[in-house]
């Protein structure tokens, strides 16, 4: 048997579990970005990375305002959201060279959406082979780079 190392995990394993509200409203206004993983703020929308990420780059745009339903979003969040989804797909194509993306929205619980509560849009970065075996036959992914990594080589180029 061969071990997967993902010592990051470790700080969600022991950290309290109590509902604290929602993530998306709490993280911006705690103004500790480094340590939210915040990489930009926008007027209307801000990019934060996926703490649980599916592949390195793992980065969501959410909107400030707390709406779960889509049709809610206004003119100004909609064209905030797609200007930051630009900027993210042109940095991490810049940074990570990635062969493709996924991005998009889980809308619900049915949908997938680990956090239904309040709308968030996905962009994940893919290589040719990123999945490989290792989903398939363990159950497991293998993200090949530390979060506070990929949070050092991206914040640099969202600031600019």
């Amino acid at each position: 048997m061969k071990n997967l190392w993902a010592p990051w995990r470790i700080d969600y394993i022991l950290s309290d579990k109590k509902d604290t509200g929602c993530i998306f409203c709490n993280k911006p206004k705690e103004n500790k970005d480094a340590d939210n993983l915040i990489l930009f703020r926008g007027e209307f929308s801000f990019v934060i990375m996926n703490r649980y990420p599916y592949n390195s780059g793992h980065l969501m745009v959410v909107p400030y305002r707390h709406i779960k339903d889509f049709e809610l979003l206004n003119q100004e969040e909609l064209l905030d959201i797609n200007i930051l989804l630009k900027k993210c797909v042109s940095i991490l194509k810049k940074q990570m060279t990635p062969d493709g993306f996924n991005i998009g929205i889980n809308l619900g619980k049915a949908a997938g959406a680990g956090i239904d509560e309040h709308l968030h849009y996905h962009i994940v970065p893919r290589w040719v082979g990123d999945t490989n075996f290792i989903p398939v036959f363990s159950n497991n992914r293998v993200v090949p780079q530390s979060l506070k990594d990929t949070y050092m080589m991206l914040k640099n180029f969202f600031e600019k």
